[in-house]
């Protein structure tokens, strides 16, 4: 094989034309019947070889893995948005990143996937964005594994961005795993803290480690970008500047590419009274303690009284005794509010390594050896179903 990390093998190209088709940036055209790749264009980003029946497309990984760190530039925010709404995680992240993109002195951007968001991209910009890559398509009215990750890693080998945070929710810990094994980049996830080393410029990503027993630093100082999901409300929300001026940027995807293999039929929205658990401040969570599902109106009437988010543990979840969605730990939701009061729950490690970022915890247990104790700021030994009538009732009072 030749030099160039991507070459056209011309005893076995029939010019059929497929692979210009599949090149999302005109990167490939026919000469002489022929397919011809332009190395100005091309981002290696691998489309044109898959679809190509004769292997007449050849890649080298191992060139396209040896980068040039300076080749990358600026620090990205994903911009996680529903019917066009977007997230709070989002704001929290530009405001971080306004931080880093000005300690490295590059452009904070952010990138806007979806079907008529254009118009969100001037919010986006007064709230710290140099920039807002747009992908404003039909095919991506709702998120879906497949074209999301697609088109953003399209985006990136295009444009090839430093860093690259999400917020570290079910959709951004969906896509960005995807997007980081298609480029052969590092991704660190559930980041609490984010800062950058003083002598390499490299970002050094912090997160819980073995249950939340210590915090570790992590660094990809060879790759290109530096990924990282972070967690929901542990950083503060970018402050708005009306009237800031910024770049919109809008691209463009082959239809073609971003195809799915599965299409939503429908979406039934949960019903809950109570506080979104992603967005709450104080979160109320039950375990297996409660005994029965119907024991969960206990924890719900407290929810109610004092403004908070219904949580389970995952012995209560596959129970069947609350939806997964409620579920909170290491395979649930990683949750960090103000305030968790876990009621009847023995606090597993896997438990634990989902709520331990919690500012104040308070653990109702009648096993005083109960693990969920020993990491409770404050913990009440007893009876449940005696404790939380009585707290709920205390709280109302309070609030009447």
């Amino acid at each position: 094989m030749s030099d160039s990390a991507i070459r056209v093998v011309a005893e076995k190209c029939v010019g059929c034309g497929v692979c210009v088709k599949a090149c999302p940036f005109g990167a490939v055209k026919l000469e002489e019947r022929l397919a011809a790749i332009d190395p100005a264009k091309c981002t290696l980003c691998g489309a044109c070889v898959e679809p190509c029946r004769y292997d007449a497309i050849e890649l080298r990984k191992d060139t396209a893995a040896a980068q040039d760190l300076r080749a990358y530039r600026d620090v990205w925010v994903l911009v996680e948005q529903i019917d066009g709404a977007i997230q709070a995680v989002t704001f929290e992240l530009l405001g971080e990143g306004r931080k880093l993109a000005d300690a490295l002195g590059m452009k904070l951007c952010a990138v806007l996937l979806g079907s008529n968001v254009s118009g969100k991209a001037r919010e986006l910009i007064a709230c710290g964005a140099d920039k807002v890559y747009v992908l404003d398509r039909p095919e991506l009215a709702y998120f879906q594994d497949e074209p999301y990750t697609t088109a953003l890693v399209g985006l990136v080998r295009k444009h090839r961005p430093n860093i690259l945070l999400s917020g570290a929710t079910v959709i951004g810990r969906s896509l960005v795993s995807r997007v980081a094994v298609s480029i052969n980049a590092g991704l660190t996830a559930d980041c609490t803290g984010l800062a950058l080393d003083p002598q390499t410029g490299n970002l050094l990503q912090t997160r819980p480690a073995f249950g939340g027993n210590i915090m570790a630093t992590i660094v990809t100082p060879n790759m290109r970008p530096q990924m990282a999901t972070v967690r929901h409300k542990v950083m503060k929300e970018a402050p708005i500047e009306p009237g800031r001026q910024g770049e919109v940027l809008l691209e463009d995807i082959a239809s073609e590419l971003l195809k799915s293999r599965t299409r939503r039929l429908r979406f039934v929205p949960e019903v809950e009274s109570t506080v979104n658990l992603a967005e709450a401040d104080i979160i109320v969570s039950g375990g297996r303690g409660l005994q029965k599902p119907e024991n969960f109106a206990l924890i719900r009437e407290l929810a109610e009284v004092i403004g908070a988010g219904v949580g389970a543990s995952r012995a209560a979840v596959d129970a069947n005794w609350m939806p997964y969605s409620h579920q909170v730990g290491q395979t649930g939701k990683t949750v960090c509010p103000k305030l968790y009061v876990a009621v009847g729950i023995s606090g597993q490690i896997q438990h634990l390594a989902g709520m331990s970022s919690a500012e104040v915890i308070v653990a109702i247990n009648k096993d005083p050896e109960a693990p969920i104790l020993k990491v409770a700021t404050y913990g009440i030994v007893g009876d449940l179903f005696a404790v939380v009538p009585l707290l709920t009732q205390a709280f109302r009072k309070l609030g009447g």
